[in-house]
């Protein structure tokens, strides 16, 4: 029960009508950006087969897999024709490419549908997406600086200008501090972020370089990969310098009109490093209205920790970049066309 035709996986992935053949729980935890979930089994009935393999053998585990399939067969069929894109053939992949890949596949092409069945299954997608972040072709231009200085609007600006970027705090949902997501945004899991971030740079010109804001190892509850967080770490950077006002200013901006229970919790969170006196005093004024003293106050905050974290990295390269009263289109405009 094969597919007649397999692929080695890789970024024409991203190109395909993409079905997950494993169990909705697999499929939540990470998968193909894009995919479908189409579920032989459902997370019971994977249990059942996985348990009955191991107590009596493969023979008895495939009999009971066709009893759960049975029944399921036209309805897969249905569905697949539903999702059929001319001119796109789909791809379909399990956990290693095994036998509910061979499945799937087997029955759309009996169904007469254009399908090719991925090689390694998602194990192989992940292997190869895990690779590229570390070894992919891509230069990386890091724009860095202190807490408040902009850094997010100027990758957008540059976005917006036709350059290359790779818009971590966008597919982390997330801000990037423990004040970055006061309105509890769900974010993805750190694998499917890794899947994400591989997404976007397989669609990119290796030819021109890409600008992505410097992180630390988390953006709220997802974690960086390591490979992506370590190439960043070994780029050249441009440092964005702005006055505490403007820095002020900025997070006004952006967290102003957040609930003011939030923003008291969120100060709450960073106690331990913040200390017990400055928190106390950022979370009154938070509740009497006075946010620049509290935003001045967690300034302090981050730029200790901002300087900490520089010291760490080796860079080739630091280039300055005076942003004082500039606004985000013409740092990004100064950044773009000083290469």
């Amino acid at each position: 029960m094969e597919a007649t035709r397999s692929r080695e996986p890789g970024a024409w992935l991203y190109e395909a009508v993409v079905l997950d053949a494993r169990s909705p729980g697999e499929f939540g935890a990470g998968a193909v950006p894009g995919a479908v979930s189409f579920p032989l089994f459902d997370d019971e009935e994977r249990a059942e087969v996985g348990t009955l393999y191991k107590r009596s053998g493969q023979e008895r585990a495939i009999e009971r897999g066709l009893e759960f399939v049975g029944p399921k067969l036209a309805g897969f069929v249905e569905r697949a024709r539903a999702l059929h894109v001319p001119e796109r053939e789909f791809a379909v992949y399990c956990a290693r490419g095994g036998m509910r890949s061979g499945a799937v596949a087997w029955l759309l092409e009996t169904a007469g549908l254009p399908v090719v069945k991925v090689e390694g299954g998602y194990k192989g997608y992940r292997r190869g997406g895990v690779g590229d972040l570390a070894r992919g072709p891509w230069e990386l231009r890091v724009v860095g600086g202190m807490t408040g200085t902009g850094k997010t609007a100027i990758v957008h600006a540059l976005a917006a200008r036709g350059a290359q970027t790779l818009d971590l705090e966008g597919l982390a949902r997330h801000l990037g501090s423990a004040f970055g997501n006061l309105y509890r945004v769900q974010q993805p899991t750190s694998e499917q972020f890794a899947n994400d971030c591989h997404r976007v740079l397989a669609a990119l010109d290796p030819a021109r370089p890409v600008w992505i804001e410097d992180e630390s190892r988390r953006i709220g509850a997802v974690h960086l990969p390591e490979e992506l967080h370590q190439r960043m770490r070994s780029a050249p950077m441009w440092e964005i310098e702005r006055t505490d006002a403007e820095r002020v200013d900025h997070l006004l901006h952006i967290y102003g009109a957040a609930p003011v229970e939030a923003l008291a919790a969120a100060f709450e969170r960073v106690r331990d490093k913040l200390g017990g006196a400055d928190t106390q005093t950022a979370v009154a004024a938070v509740r009497a209205g006075e946010l620049d003293r509290a935003a001045a106050i967690g300034l302090r905050y981050y730029d200790k920790l901002y300087l900490h974290t520089q010291t760490r990295a080796v860079r080739p390269a630091v280039h300055p970049v005076d942003a004082r009263g500039r606004s985000a289109e013409e740092v990004a405009e100064l950044l773009d066309g000083g290469g």
